[in-house]
């Protein structure tokens, strides 16, 4: 029994007493909705975690591993939303919002080297997200996700036909996407996987392998649908507007 409670605590915190310093703050305040509990978040959870500037959390955020946390200046965290930082770190950049139900999940007991969940400036994580970051995870500025956008820097190994999955470890590479992207709803970005500068990846879309820049990709797996140049931009503009007469 005693075994089993040192695990989850393991799991939910860096030692006891930063458990139980983070569980005593988010019950005392984590629940309050409003501006007032918007007010008191921004300066009591300065105690629990890093934060730059004003950043809003709203009432129903789950911290786990909260002193791993680091807000920007101006981002946004809505209800619902799930951060389990464990234990190298999830960075929120300035003006991102991240937005219900969405769950930013490290969980990284493995050791992992390069673990961790990184998000630039000017991004927003669409409502339900996951996103997995045991093999880290870097995503850009001005990065926007649909709903239910699944990221997963993780995989499991299955080669082998007579051992479970479970004992077959697994791979961790990590998933980079730049700048500028635009994620449709449903899509997924398996681990191994860069997305280009630009790049835009349609609803549904199951990315297995490395996205150029500017271009648009789906299907499952995803392949090339077009290119994005001044050409197309300009043909696509003319067509929106219809004839022009001068």
């Amino acid at each position: 029994m005693l075994e089993q409670l040192a695990l989850y605590l393991r799991r939910q915190a860096d030692h006891p007493g930063r458990y139980c310093l983070e569980q005593f703050i988010q019950w005392l305040v984590g629940g309050v909705p409003t501006l007032v509990g918007i007010g008191l978040r921004t300066v009591l959870y300065r105690l629990i975690m890093s934060m730059q500037g004003m950043a809003a959390i709203e009432a129903g955020v789950r911290l786990r591993f909260a002193n791993h946390i680091h807000l920007g200046r101006g981002s946004y965290i809505d209800q619902g939303v799930y951060i389990h930082a464990c234990p190298d770190g999830v960075t929120i950049g300035p003006r991102t919002f991240v937005m219900h139900g969405s769950i930013l999940h490290v969980y990284n007991f493995r050791g992992l080297p390069h673990a961790g969940i990184f998000i630039g400036a000017d991004s927003l994580i669409g409502e339900m997200n996951v996103i997995r970051g045991q093999g880290g995870v870097r995503i850009g500025d001005r990065v926007y996700t649909s709903p239910l956008v699944q990221i997963i820097a993780v995989n499991h190994i299955f080669d082998d036909p007579d051992r479970p999955f479970v004992e077959q470890g697994i791979t961790a590479e990590g998933i980079v996407i730049e700048d500028d992207v635009w994620i449709g709803s449903g899509a997924v970005i398996t681990d191994g996987v860069r997305v280009g500068k630009g790049a835009v990846v349609a609803a549904g879309a199951v990315v297995t392998k490395d996205v150029p820049p500017h271009t648009v990709v789906g299907g499952v797996p995803a392949r090339l649908l077009k290119e994005i140049s001044l050409e197309t931009a300009r043909t696509t503009h003319a067509e929106r507007r219809g004839p022009v007469y001068f």
